[in-house]
C-alpha cells in the first residue's frame, strides 16, 4: 500500500510526524512518500536536499489558478499509484480542500493537530470526505466528535511519537548540581498559540541563577528579543535545529517551559520528557493533564499565570532531588507510551478497519467546480483585535 502525506519537507513539526510514521509503517508494508506543493521560485533548505528521496515536490507556475494547481497535485496523485492520503487540516489551504475532489477510491485519512476553532472550522469543511479522522489527542478527538458533527466510529485519538531510539542512545543525562538551572524554550516563535512574549515575566520571576535557551524562529522574534533584552546573558538563541539534535539538546537541559495557550498535542513537551528535562507547562484540558503527573513527572500552571510557572521553575531549583527523580519518572513513561512502533500499530489497526469496512462519503465533487468553502476561508475571528484574541484563548481554556 503506498499513501501520500500532504507536506513540504521542514524542520520540526508535521515533517517530524511523516518521519516517523513513514519509518513506522514500513513493517506494515505501507509506503508513506510525502507529497508538498509549491511556487516554483520555492527552495529546499540546503540541509533538507535529502529529503527529495521520499517524496515529491510539486512545483507550480506562479500564475497558476489554486483550481489548476489541484488538478496537477490530483494527477501526481493517480500517476503515483498512490492508494491513499494523509491530509493535515489547515497545514495548506488546497492540499484540505482537494479531498473533496479526489477520486473515489482514493483512501482519505484526516489529522487534527491542533485544538484552536479555526482548524476545528476546517476539519469540518471536509469531514464528509473522509473514510477517518484522527486526532492527536483525546481532547482532539472528544472535541471532534461531541461539538463538531464527527463519527464516534470513525474518529481516533492516536498521538503523535519521539524516536524512543534515538532519545536512549543519544540523550545522555548529567546530574546537575551546579549553581545554574538551565531552562528551555522549544517550538515557533509565535505568541498567538505559544504565549512566547510571556516568557519574560517568566524569567523576570525567577531566580537569578536561572539561564533561558531559545530554540526556534518565527514571525515574532524580533519582538521577543527586543522584550528579553535587559535579561543580558541570562537568555542564549539556538535558532532552528535538524530533528536528529533535539535528543541531545534536551539532555542537555534541565527544565522545559511550555506557555501555550492551545496545543494539539505538545511534541515538544514529550520530547523534553523523553530526554530527561522536566516540562513546566501550560494546563491545558485533555492535553497536557493527560501526561504530565504534577509533582511526579513536571508541572501545569494555568494559562498565562507567569508566577505559577516561575514558582515551579524555583522550586525545581531549590529542590535537585525532586528534578532528578521527575527527570527519570518521564522519561521511562513517555519513551514507552509515545514510542514509533505503538503509533504505528495504531494507525495500521485504523487503517486495516477502514479499509475492511469503508464508510460512505459524499459525492466527490468535480475540479471544474473547485471552490473553498466558509472553514478554509478567514473568519469573524480573523478580524478581531490580537490582544482581544489571546484574552479569549485564554479565557476559554480555563472555563
Amino acid at each position: 500500500m503506498k499513501l501520500a502525506y500532504f507536506v513540504l519537507p521542514h524542520i520540526g513539526g508535521t515533517y517530524s510526524v511523516f518521519k516517523h510514521l513513514r519509518k513506522g509503517l514500513a513493517a506494515y508494508g505501507i509506503d508513506v512518500r510525502w507529497l508538498g506543493v509549491c511556487k516554483e521560485t520555492f527552495g529546499l533548505p540546503f540541509d533538507l536536499h535529502g529529503e527529495k528521496a521520499f517524496g515529491q515536490l510539486l512545483r507550480m507556475p506562479v500564475n497558476l489558478s489554486e483550481r489548476e494547481c489541484a488538478a496537477r497535485m490530483a494527477a501526481a496523485i493517480e500517476d503515483g499509484g498512490f492508494d491513499g492520503v494523509i491530509v493535515n487540516v489547515l497545514g495548506d489551504q488546497l492540499q484540505t480542500n482537494i479531498a473533496r475532489y479526489l477520486p473515489e477510491g482514493i483512501l482519505r485519512i484526516l489529522v487534527v493537530h491542533n485544538i484552536s476553532p479555526g482548524t476545528y472550522a476546517a476539519a469540518r469543511s471536509i469531514r464528509d470526505y473522509a473514510h477517518v479522522t484522527i486526532g492527536v489527542s483525546e481532547r482532539c478527538r472528544a472535541d471532534l466528535v461531541a461539538r463538531n458533527g464527527f463519527s464516534k466510529d470513525r474518529t481516533y485519538a492516536i498521538p503523535n511519537a519521539v524516536d524512543s531510539d534515538a532519545f536512549r542512545s543519544q540523550a545522555v543525562r548529567h546530574v546537575n548540581r551546579g549553581p545554574e538551572l538551565e531552562v528551555l524554550f522549544v517550538g515557533r516563535i509565535e505568541d498567538a498559540s505559544k504565549g512566547v512574549m510571556w516568557l519574560r515575566e517568566i524569567l523576570d520571576a525567577s531566580p537569578e541563577a536561572v539561564r533561558l535557551t531559545i530554540v526556534g524562529d518565527g514571525p515574532d522574534m524580533g519582538k521577543l528579543r527586543r522584550r528579553l533584552d535587559g535579561h543580558g546573558d541570562r537568555v542564549s538563541y539556538a535558532g532552528s535545529v535538524q530533528l536528529s539534535d533535539i535528543p541531545v539538546i534536551m539532555a542537555s537541559h534541565d527544565v522545559l517551559i511550555m506557555p501555550s495557550r492551545f496545543e494539539g498535542l505538545g511534541m515538544t513537551m514529550i520530547e523534553a520528557m523523553a530526554g530527561g528535562c522536566v516540562p513546566v507547562v501550560s494546563h491545558i484540558r485533555g492535553v497536557t493533564d493527560t501526561i504530565v503527573e504534577p509533582g511526579r513527572n513536571g508541572f501545569l500552571f494555568p494559562i498565562g499565570n507567569y508566577t505559577a510557572a516561575a514558582n515551579a521553575i524555583a522550586r525545581l531549583h531549590a529542590d535537585r532531588d525532586l528534578l532528578e527523580r521527575m527527570s527519570i519518572a518521564g522519561k521511562g513513561m513517555v519513551l514507552n507510551r509515545f514510542s514509533i512502533e505503538r503509533m504505528a500499530a495504531r494507525y495500521n489497526e485504523v487503517i486495516t478497519m477502514t479499509l475492511n469496512d469503508r464508510p460512505g462519503l459524499s459525492t466527490v465533487l468535480r475540479m471544474e467546480d473547485w471552490s473553498i468553502p466558509a472553514g478554509l476561508r478567514p473568519g469573524l475571528r480573523t478580524y478581531l483585535p490580537l490582544p482581544l484574541k489571546n484574552w479569549l484563548r485564554v479565557v476559554r481554556e480555563r472555563l
